[in-house]
């Protein structure tokens, strides 16, 4: 659990990571060595893992987003999980219950770059796939802990 002051930095730094630490500070009220002890002890203790950079994938070129659910094969989970991981355009992946193994995103600059994409799978895994038309909840961060 983070207490207001933690909430408050991690707050401010999601907004933008690139912040000072004296622009930090002044922001949650506190000396420029005491937010820094605070950072030091929400990376030890794995709350912030990271200070990140947030592209825009349209200014790279990747016009479509798509989201694809993958069933392996009997016998092809770990062939599945490496090819997903060895192609790039797959930005995420995460390995879930239910019907499929993998639920994935993945950037793209055309549809037809889609279709080869899942033709390298289709050999080991039933796919379903939906073309990401908005994304109207951006990645943010969960609702902190109820005191």
């Amino acid at each position: 659990m983070l207490d207001p002051t933690d909430e408050a930095i991690v707050l401010a730094l999601s907004g933008n990571a690139r912040m000072s630490l004296k622009e930090l500070a002044r922001h949650v009220g506190l000396s420029s060595p005491s937010v820094s002890e605070r950072l030091r002890r929400l990376e030890e203790r794995d709350v912030i893992r990271g200070y990140t950079l947030e592209l825009n994938p349209k200014a790279l070129g990747y016009q479509f987003q798509a989201i694809v659910r993958i069933r392996p094969l009997p016998g092809q989970l770990k062939a599945v999980q490496e090819l997903i991981a060895g192609t790039p355009e797959f930005c995420e992946c995460d390995k879930v219950t239910g019907e499929d193994c993998f639920v994935a995103r993945l950037h793209l600059q055309s549809l037809e770059q889609l279709d080869g994409i899942l033709d390298r799978i289709a050999a080991r895994a039933e796919t379903n796939t939906s073309i990401v038309k908005a994304q109207t909840i951006p990645r943010r961060l969960p609702p902190f802990a109820a005191r």
